[in-house]
């Protein structure tokens, strides 16, 4: 009987796990080259890890994996882990607590439910963190190393949408919502709803003259910051702070000659972030994102520190990233016993020097295969180019690849 793979996953096949291993290699090399350390988290966590600290929207508690620990009813409530910033806040608290500065990044796989199963359940994530970083520099630094990291996959060009946690929540509770209306009000917002803000009117009429220019207008100019200052300042203060942060960030961003666009429909994952969010698309594809979230560290138990961070996706990577060469291929036939020797010498120069040596164990079709080297045994090596037809013939494996390397042959 055919047993189908689970439903809302998927297998990566070869030429998948190519353009992954590329993705993984690039943005860790990109990561430790700007002074950042790798981790890696359990995939198991304790639940309460996500709901003490009241970062998880409900919705998203609603789609953990969660399950009892081996010690029966007794034992404590685990989840497969639906998020990679929170256990990197709780590892940070663990043991890097005392560290004034920490820079980290990961690459994880995250679990969610999904009932249809037209989306995926796990998740693939290229991560960085940034605790303790108190300027906008630091934003600005995030952002810089998800857009490098994109370069190099030659992705490119990449939109940055830019969103304010802090500058939303408190317009929100301006109008008088509770905790519970505003997160259903902002989750709406940011999934496209925006139908949602005619249940807004009539809270406070001078701050919804402010609604169409903060939900309803985008902008890549420092002069919609200004927009939002005359409108918003003169009734509602408290939201200079949050304007200052984003004015700061998005001067910054463009002294460095980034484009953005300030949306504050794009912050998705709004959660746990309290100040800048930032969002990175591919045309319509949402390839990333992240923001600050000054709050979370305190809430898992460590001291009141800034922070920040962002997450590039995978999967969504894979799908935009052209195919990687595949290694070149060269088949090797060698005669049983004495021939076994040298054959294996010769395809341990090989591989060192970049190419795929197999060994032929009874090939029926050898058409993948555009160079066969022939260990003769006493009669030397011959190297066949299949295309050309042409032979070449050494006494060593040593004098075969130099011949290799010299001239060209298997380019």
């Amino acid at each position: 009987m055919k047993v189908p793979r689970c439903k809302g996953t998927r297998d990566l096949l070869p030429q998948d796990m190519a353009k992954f291993r590329k993705i993984e290699a690039e943005f860790r090399d990109c990561c430790l080259g700007w002074g950042y350390q790798e981790i890696r988290t359990p995939v198991l966590e304790y639940l309460h890890l996500f709901t003490s600290a009241g970062t998880l929207s409900p919705e998203m508690l609603g789609r953990v994996y969660s399950f009892l620990d081996w010690d029966g009813w007794s034992g404590e409530r685990v989840v497969l882990r639906p998020d990679g910033t929170i256990p990197t806040a709780r590892l940070y608290v663990e043991n890097f607590a005392k560290q004034p500065l920490c820079r980290l990044f990961y690459v994880e796989n995250m679990f969610a439910f999904e009932g249809s199963g037209k989306e995926s359940r796990e998740r693939w994530q290229c991560g960085a963190e940034l605790i303790g970083g108190s300027k906008a520099e630091g934003d600005v630094e995030l952002i810089s190393i998800a857009l490098e990291t994109m370069s190099r996959l030659d992705i490119e060009p990449v939109d940055i949408r830019l969103a304010h946690a802090g500058l939303i929540k408190t317009y929100l509770e301006a109008l008088g919502l509770s905790g519970e209306q505003e997160a259903d009000v902002v989750d709406k917002i940011f999934s496209g709803d925006t139908g949602v803000l005619g249940q807004l009117k009539g809270r406070n009429k001078k701050l919804e003259k402010s609604l169409p220019i903060l939900f309803g207008v985008k902008g890549n100019s420092p002069k919609l910051v200004e927009n939002l200052r005359s409108v918003l300042l003169p009734e509602l203060p408290a939201v200079k702070p949050c304007l200052d942060e984003l004015a700061r960030i998005a001067g910054l961003l463009s002294g460095l000659g980034y484009s953005y666009q300030i949306d504050f429909t794009s912050g998705r994952g709004f959660e746990y972030y309290t100040g800048i969010i930032f969002s990175f698309y591919k045309g319509k594809r949402r390839v990333g994102g992240g923001g600050r979230y000054d709050e979370l560290i305190p809430l898992v138990g460590g001291r009141k520190v800034r922070a920040s961070g962002f997450a590039l996706y995978i999967d969504e990577l894979v799908a935009l990233l052209k195919d990687v060469p595949p290694r070149r291929k060269i088949l090797l036939r060698a005669k049983d016993g004495a021939g076994l020797k040298p054959a294996q010498e010769m395809a341990r120069l090989l591989r060192e020097a970049g190419y795929t040596a197999e060994f032929d164990l009874g090939y029926k079709d050898t058409g993948a295969f555009r160079w066969i080297v022939d260990m003769r045994g006493d009669k030397g090596i011959e190297l066949i180019d299949r295309r050309s037809g042409e032979k070449v013939s050494k006494s060593t494996p040593k004098g075969l690849l130099r011949f290799i390397e010299e001239t060209g042959w298997c380019r």
